[in-house]
């Protein structure tokens, strides 16, 4: 195909391509940056089209491909845009504080009715809560692996049930335990 052939079909996808990009893009600077982007691409990578093959899906892929690019590598960057004068969002990193104070509330209550349980309940349940495996748990305490799952199960009932005194319906927002 020649460089007048090729210009021609391109320019008759102009409107086609530039409809695409904005769809893509959701954006009109952003599509004209896309669809200045394909059609470099598709100039400097001409001599790769085959003659018989779709002209428009070759140049739509080529957009698809450069817009899946181009969001990844933002995606990357993960760049805090600061439009404010003075910056002071970015310089003010160093002053941010984090407030665990309900988590925190939230465990101590958990290890308060983790406490009230049976012993040998607490115990396992403690373990798993800990990051212990069933089998890890099984092998410690010298106890069948389904005896070390029923006592996690029974443990988990009896804390919900406590909770749900506790909380009522709130306590379904907690998440689940362990």
């Amino acid at each position: 195909m020649s460089e007048l052939e090729f210009n021609a079909k391109f320019s008759g996808y102009t409107n086609s391509l530039f409809s695409f990009a904005l769809n893509l893009t959701k954006d009109k600077e952003e599509a004209h940056d896309l669809f200045q982007d394909t059609a470099y691409k598709a100039i400097v990578n001409k001599e790769k089209f085959r003659v018989g093959t779709n002209f428009k899906a070759w140049l739509f892929t080529i957009m698809k491909n450069t817009f899946i690019n181009n969001y990844r590598r933002n995606i990357r960057k993960n760049t805090l845009m600061d439009s404010t004068d003075n910056l002071y969002f970015i310089n003010s990193s160093n002053a941010i504080v984090n407030n665990d104070a309900d988590s925190e509330i939230l465990l101590e209550e958990l290890n308060l009715i983790i406490d009230t349980l049976e012993d040998n309940l607490k115990n396992t349940f403690r373990m798993h809560f800990n990051g212990y495996k069933y089998h890890e748990i099984a092998e410690i305490e010298q106890i069948p692996l389904g005896t070390v799952k029923s006592r996690i199960f029974l443990a988990r009932k009896e804390i919900k049930q406590k909770l749900m005194v506790l909380y009522g319906n709130n306590s379904l927002k907690l998440g689940k335990i362990a």
